[in-house]
C-alpha cells in the first residue's frame, strides 16, 4: 500500500517537471505616445529680423509650429531635438515664444526679444565732394539695405534732409562743409543707427589749365581754369601775391575772381618776348594747388 502511494507521488511529480512552463508576457507600451514637448534652450534669446534661431528640447517632430506672439512661424526639426527657425519682419519688442504640437501639447511662453533691424551703409556715391559744387553735384547716393521708408542720413550728428529711394539706396544733398573728413550715418524710423561712412570735401585749390584770353593795348587777360578757387583766394605769380581785387603794391596787374572755376589775371607786360610764368592758386586755409608754368609775355 505504502509501495503504491510512493510511486503515485512520483509520476505525478514527474509530470508535472515535463509540463511547459507559464511566460507572463512583458508590458506592451501606450500606442502613438511622444515624448515630453520642451524647450531646454533658446540661442540666440534676442535678434533682429533674419536671424535663425536655434531651440533645443524634447518632443520635436515635423508638425510641431513656432508661435511668436500671435504669429506662426515655419520652422525645421533635426533629429527630435533641434528646431530652427528664422526670425520675421516684426515691429521690436518682447513676444511670447510657445512650440505647439498635433497633439495639443504645448510648452510654457518664453520672453523673445526682437531688435530692430540694424541699417546697413555700404558706400557713398560719390564720397568726395568739392567745396564750390553745386546743385546736383552736391548730391550723395548712400548705397547699403535695410532701409525704410522714414530713414534718415545722419552727417556728423546732424539729420539732413533725406531722399528714399529703396530700401538700399537713400540720397541727401550736402550742406556747405569745412574741408577734410565728415562722418556719415543712416537712422532708421526704430532708432537702429548704422555704421558711419566717410565724406570727404575737398577744398584744395587745382590749376587745370591757363589760357591767354582778351588783349589790350598794354594788357592781356591770363585765364586760369580749375576747381575750388574762392573769392579770398590769391594768385601767386613768379613768388608774387596777387590778391583777387587787389592790385601788387607799385604794379598795375590785377585779379578777378570769375567763380570757383576760374581766376583771371590781368597782367601789364614790360616786354612782349614770351617768358616761362609759373602761376599757383593758394586759399585762405593754406591749401596750395600744384605750380602751373606756362610761355606767355
Amino acid at each position: 500500500m505504502i509501495r503504491n502511494l510512493t510511486i503515485a507521488l512520483m509520476l505525478m511529480l514527474l509530470c508535472a517537471a515535463m509540463a511547459p512552463a507559464q511566460v507572463t508576457p512583458p508590458p506592451v507600451p501606450e500606442a502613438g505616445r511622444q515624448a515630453t514637448l520642451s524647450v531646454l534652450s533658446i540661442l540666440p534669446a534676442q535678434g533682429e529680423p533674419g536671424t535663425t534661431v536655434t531651440l533645443n528640447g524634447t518632443g520635436f517632430n515635423s508638425a510641431t509650429s513656432v508661435m511668436l506672439g500671435s504669429r506662426e512661424l515655419p520652422a525645421q526639426v533635426v533629429g527630435g531635438r533641434i528646431m530652427t527657425f528664422e526670425l520675421p519682419d516684426l515691429p521690436p519688442g518682447a513676444y511670447a515664444l510657445t512650440l505647439k504640437r498635433e497633439d495639443g501639447a504645448t510648452t510654457r511662453p518664453f520672453n523673445f526679444v526682437l531688435q530692430a533691424q540694424k541699417p546697413i551703409a555700404a558706400s557713398l556715391i560719390p564720397d568726395t565732394i568739392t567745396s564750390c559744387a553745386t546743385g546736383r553735384d552736391r548730391e550723395v547716393l548712400v548705397n547699403g539695405a535695410n532701409f525704410r521708408n522714414g530713414s534718415r542720413v545722419i552727417l556728423d550728428g546732424a539729420v539732413v534732409t533725406t531722399r528714399f529711394i529703396s530700401p538700399v539706396m537713400l540720397a541727401f544733398t550736402t550742406p556747405t562743409l569745412p574741408a577734410g573728413m565728415h562722418q556719415v550715418q543712416v537712422r532708421t524710423p526704430s532708432e537702429a543707427t548704422s555704421s558711419a561712412l566717410a565724406l570727404f570735401i575737398d577744398a584744395k585749390p587745382e590749376i587745370a589749365s591757363v589760357s591767354v584770353g582778351r588783349e589790350f593795348v598794354n594788357y592781356y587777360e591770363l585765364i586760369v581754369s580749375g576747381r575750388n578757387f574762392q573769392q579770398s583766394s590769391f594768385l601767386v605769380v613768379d613768388g608774387k601775391r596777387l590778391t583777387t581785387g587787389k592790385q601788387l603794391v607799385g604794379e598795375r596787374e590785377q585779379l578777378v575772381y570769375g567763380g570757383c572755376g576760374q581766376l583771371t589775371y590781368l597782367r601789364f607786360p614790360y616786354d612782349p618776348t614770351p617768358k616761362e610764368i609759373t602761376l599757383q592758386v593758394v586759399n585762405q586755409n593754406g591749401e596750395e594747388s600744384a605750380l602751373f608754368t606756362i610761355s606767355a609775355p
